[in-house]
């Protein structure tokens, strides 16, 4: 996305017009009062485009002032979360119907997962034998051409504050970013939390210029 992303945030790049951000708030169901934006890198224009308020929702932005990961991002956040909250990846566009599933398991964590034919960079979930999540392994850039199918995370999780109780986990040994993967399945082993999958098969993941055009024609595809 380099060439893209030159003079806009990744999450503000359009599809059919909207930049990416928009789907994803616009897919909030009605419990989802407040959005918070962590922000970096061109935070600006995201500020210039939602403001105060967006879609009758209050917007408040966080600044990820260290680049440490996703945990880390998540961790910039803490002071303003409360109870449950939703996390998602600004890159990605989920549907409200999948939102709303993830929602209604108040007595456990959820992540949304799908099934792929082929894994490139997407996150391996592993489920134990009940059919809940005990690890997510994250890809690396040499795992680009991964062409073996997989349960794939969609990074959309539905958490507590429970989390920021437990410590952050580094990537791998030795990394100085905390990933939110590994953090969460770290706090739900330790805390005895459900982590649960939420399967789809609606997940448009975002990874290269081509992904743009692939996305904008599933969407005319899910609206019609």
């Amino acid at each position: 996305m380099d060439e893209l992303t030159m003079a806009t945030p990744k999450p503000m790049l359009p599809v059919a017009g909207r930049p990416l951000l928009e789907y994803k708030i616009d897919a909030l169901p009605e419990e989802c009062d407040e959005v918070i934006l962590i922000v970096g890198y061109l935070k600006d224009a995201i500020k210039r485009h939602f403001g105060a308020i967006y879609g009758g929702r209050k917007v408040r932005y966080v600044e990820q002032d260290k680049l440490n990961g996703t945990a880390g991002a998540l961790w910039a956040a803490k002071e303003v979360l409360h109870d449950r909250f939703l996390v998602m990846m600004g890159d990605d566009i989920y549907t409200k119907e999948d939102i709303e599933t993830c929602i209604e398991k108040e007595d456990a964590w959820t992540l949304l997962v799908q099934q792929l034919p082929e894994m490139h960079r997407a996150g391996i979930v592993r489920l134990d034998e009940n059919g809940r999540i005990v690890e997510i392994l994250e890809s690396s850039i040499e795992d680009a051409d991964r062409l073996e199918p997989g349960l794939a995370s969609t990074n959309l999780y539905v958490l507590d504050t429970r989390l920021f109780s437990c410590p952050l986990i580094p990537k791998h040994t030795g990394s100085l970013e905390y990933g939110l993967p590994q953090t969460v399945v770290n706090a739900a082993h330790t805390l005895g939390i459900p982590f649960e999958p939420v399967f789809t098969d609606k997940w448009i993941q975002i990874t290269s210029p081509k992904d743009l055009v692939v996305a904008g024609e599933m969407l005319k595809k899910i609206n019609q």
